[in-house]
Formats: C-alpha cells, sequence, structure tokens
C-alpha cells in the first residue's frame, strides 16, 4: 500500500516560510488580503489559490489568441500572448526561487500580468490609447478584468504586481516579487522575440547587435540564463531586484534594437495601420450600436466607452477580424 503525506493550508504556510527564507520574501500569511474577506482555503495558501483563479479565469484563456509581436503568422512555432506568459512565469519564478523569494506570488502574478491585452498586441494597445481621455494601458485593464469584468477577488499583492509589471508604471511594485517580474517580462520577450524575428526570416543572426552576442551568448536559452544570472546575483549583492548596470545597459540598447528592427519596422506598418483601423471601427461601432453589447460587459457603474473598450480589448485577433468582417464586409450571397 503507498504511502502519502496529506498537506493541508497550515503546512503549505510552514512549507512557505521555509522556501521564501529570504527576509524580503513575501508571505501569504502577511497579504493586506482581498477586496472582500473570505475563509481561508483548507488546502492552499492565498497566493497559491490566486495562481489557480487566474490560471482557470476565461481571460487568461483567450491569450491563446492574443498576438505577441507577428500578427496572425504562419506557423504552429511562433509565441502568443500566452505562451509569452508561461514563460513570463518561468522566468520569474526561477529568478524569485534563486533569491529566496515566495516564487508562487511571483508566478500569480505573471499568469495574470497581460490578460488586460488588447487584440493585435501593443499595436491595439495604441488603438485603444488615443481614443480613451487619459489613455489606456494594458495593465490597468489586466487589474480591471480581475476587479469588474471577471471578479477573482484576488490578494492585494497579487493585483499591485500586475498594476505595475510593465517598466512604463512609474510606481513601482509594492513586492520584491512583483519587481521580479518587470525583469522576467522583459527577459522573456527579448529572448523569444529575436527567435521569432529569426524564424520569420525577419532578422539575420548576423544582424543582432554584436554587444547583445558578447555579452549574453545566442539568442534564446543563453540570452534567458545569461539576463536571470543578472538579476540574481545583483539582486543578491545590492538587496534591490536589479540587474547589474553593464549588462542592464546592454539590455536597453538590444531592446532599442528590436524596436527598430522588428516592432517597428516598416514593412510591417500596413498591418499595424490595419490592426489599428480595426479597432477603432469596432469600437465607433459599438458605441452606436450598444444594444449589440455582451450583458457581461454592461456594468452600471461604467459608462458606454467604457464598456466598449471593455468588450473591444477583451477579443482575441481572430475574433476582432471576424467581427470586423461582419460589421463591415458584409457578405453579398
Amino acid at each position: 500500500m503507498a504511502e502519502f503525506l496529506l498537506r493541508r493550508r497550515e503546512d503549505a504556510e510552514r512549507l512557505e516560510r521555509e522556501l521564501a527564507a529570504a527576509p524580503a520574501a513575501t508571505l501569504s500569511t502577511a497579504s493586506r488580503g482581498r477586496g472582500r474577506p473570505e475563509e481561508p482555503d483548507p488546502w492552499r495558501t492565498a497566493f497559491e489559490r490566486d495562481r489557480d483563479r487566474i490560471l482557470h479565469s476565461k481571460a487568461f484563456r483567450r491569450l491563446k489568441h492574443k498576438t505577441q509581436v507577428f500578427i496572425d503568422p504562419e506557423g504552429d512555432h511562433f509565441v502568443t500572448r500566452l505562451t509569452h506568459t508561461l514563460q513570463v512565469t518561468q522566468i520569474g519564478g526561477a529568478i524569485a526561487r534563486y533569491l529566496g523569494l515566495n516564487a508562487v506570488l511571483a508566478e500569480a502574478i505573471a499568469l495574470g500580468h497581460d490578460v488586460g491585452h488588447s487584440p493585435f498586441g501593443h499595436t491595439g494597445e495604441e488603438a485603444l490609447a488615443e481614443i480613451v481621455p487619459g489613455g489606456w494601458l494594458h495593465s490597468a485593464q489586466s487589474v480591471r478584468i480581475f476587479e469588474a469584468l471577471e471578479p477573482l477577488n484576488l490578494t492585494w499583492e497579487v493585483l499591485d504586481g500586475i498594476r505595475a509589471h510593465s517598466w512604463r508604471i512609474e510606481e513601482p511594485p509594492a513586492t520584491p516579487e512583483g519587481a521580479v517580474i518587470r525583469y522576467a517580462d522583459r527577459i522573456a520577450y527579448l529572448a523569444h522575440d529575436a527567435l521569432d524575428a529569426l524564424r520569420a526570416g525577419v532578422l539575420r543572426r548576423e544582424d543582432l547587435p554584436a554587444e547583445a552576442i558578447e555579452t549574453f551568448g545566442e539568442p534564446g536559452r543563453d540570452w534567458v540564463a545569461s539576463m536571470i544570472e543578472a538579476v540574481v546575483v545583483e539582486s543578491h549583492r545590492t538587496g534591490r531586484i536589479e540587474m547589474d548596470p553593464g549588462r542592464l545597459e546592454v539590455m536597453h540598447r538590444l531592446r532599442a534594437f528590436m524596436f527598430d528592427h522588428v516592432y517597428l519596422r516598416a514593412d510591417a506598418a500596413p498591418r499595424r495601420r490595419r490592426a489599428r483601423e480595426i479597432v477603432r471601427d469596432l469600437v465607433s461601432y459599438y458605441l452606436d450600436h450598444p444594444d449589440e453589447i455582451p450583458e457581461t460587459y454592461r456594468h452600471d457603474d461604467a459608462d458606454l466607452l467604457t464598456q466598449v473598450v471593455d468588450y473591444v480589448a477583451g477579443m482575441t485577433d481572430r475574433f476582432a477580424i471576424r467581427r470586423h468582417d461582419e460589421r463591415f464586409r458584409p457578405r453579398l450571397f
């Protein structure tokens, strides 16, 4: 007869204290709590519960059909928003473990960090930012999804990490685990986007900056391993979540190169322009036809523009294209 252990929440919390041994680690037992009080789960810590809720959410599932970089790519191996999210989760969890932080909290933040992304990636985000007064950010939309559209009643720490995962947010994350995900996100997308660009023929190996190869090695696993090490070693040295200045500067220049030669390259301009048109057209259409907005997006505390943007932002790429074709390219027979 097999022998098993029966691990309850109290055992999980004790294990959490043992594994997240760094004084700076964020423990679930010290969480600021949830927006609505709940009875503790009998088996899971608060952060384990959040991680599982995000993983089973509809918003998370939609990521599989949302653009990372290449809009509607041909081929099965290009990164989607979902596979990007999983890679951020692995990288963030690894950094957290190496530093004695709470890996479960880091993974929960990573799983939820991009659920608010619009269709067509950052191109869709730019289109919505032009429409919404004061701008629009996918990070804030991710929080809105979990608070209003698909309310999961997540802990304060997870929501804070999701809110501040982007380097564009001036107010930094309140936890070191949230700060870890800032780096994990950038490490993931630089590594896998470069591989996708090589796969697509947008870049050649010799096009990559020589200093990036000299500093981080070959694109892909070498880059990921080198960048993780740069964060772990420097963070341990300084007591703050940081990357050593020399490699951080190379990372910044690599990111600038990727924007110039991949993300904003001239030959992709027609697709980006088309994507912006689709987003703008859909917002305009649903503002004129609010009765066609699904009931789940009609909130009494939200004005019409917010309801429309919630709906359009939640669309996958192919759903947005299909809806646009139905409204603006009706079949003649």
